[in-house]
């Protein structure tokens, strides 16, 4: 936004956001930059496959993205890839779990370099839907894998700058596999229709057997 001088509605449209939800982004943007200029604090820039090929995809950030490499002890910075991802997790079969509000685990892998590094199971202690952006905030996730999700909950996500890859199903350790290979199979639109009903979450979204449009 401050870059191309966007105003907020524009930087919303170009987010596929509300202008509020834009603005609370911006301003946490705007807050966690003020925070590395004024205490001296690194920027540790994450969210997907990154790399900076030439000097202007440095631009002013040269000297932060230098700094972190040389704290760290690292010779070659453009090659340190650094993420986590969270997925709605089904203990019982190791699938992702097809309905975001009523997980009631995570699995959570460390990537690093192309490859996860560490990879554990985290309960949600009971949270549901819009707090669940909360408890994937707490834990560091810089991206989310799971199957339907509702418009709340996509919204938390968004404010609380956690990417979504929603409409997913099948192995949660092959999705994370997938997904660290660039062939994550996902959609950009998906939604959840089950808000209110009583089931027991396994929707089954390859063989087709919800009926409810959770991944349409």
């Amino acid at each position: 936004m401050d870059e191309e001088e966007l105003d907020q509605s524009a930087c919303a449209k170009r987010l596929h956001v509300s202008r509020s939800t834009a603005q609370n982004i911006i301003r946490s943007a705007h807050r966690k930059i003020a925070d590395a200029l004024v205490n001296g604090r690194s920027i540790r820039i994450t969210g997907g496959n990154v790399e900076f090929s030439d000097d202007r995809a440095f631009g002013c950030c040269r000297w932060s993205f230098e700094s972190v490499a040389r704290q760290g002890g690292l010779t070659d910075f453009r090659e340190v890839k650094k993420m986590t991802i969270a997925v709605s997790y089904d203990q019982a079969n190791g699938q992702i779990f097809q309905h975001f509000g009523r997980t009631e685990y995570f699995k959570v892998y460390d990537i690093e370099d192309g490859s996860v590094k560490n990879a554990q199971v985290v309960s949600t202690n009971g949270q549901g839907h819009g707090a669940l952006a909360g408890v994937l905030r707490n834990l560091g996730a810089d991206a989310l894998i799971c199957g339907g999700i509702g418009g709340g909950a996509q919204m938390a996500l968004a404010e609380a700058g956690i990417k979504l890859y929603g409409g997913c199903a099948g192995s949660a350790d092959q999705a994370v596999n997938d997904f660290i290979a660039g062939k994550l199979n996902y959609q950009e639109d998906v939604k959840c229709d089950h808000h209110g009903e009583h089931h027991d979450g396994s929707c089954g979204h390859e063989a087709g057997t919800c009926g409810k449009g959770c991944h349409s």
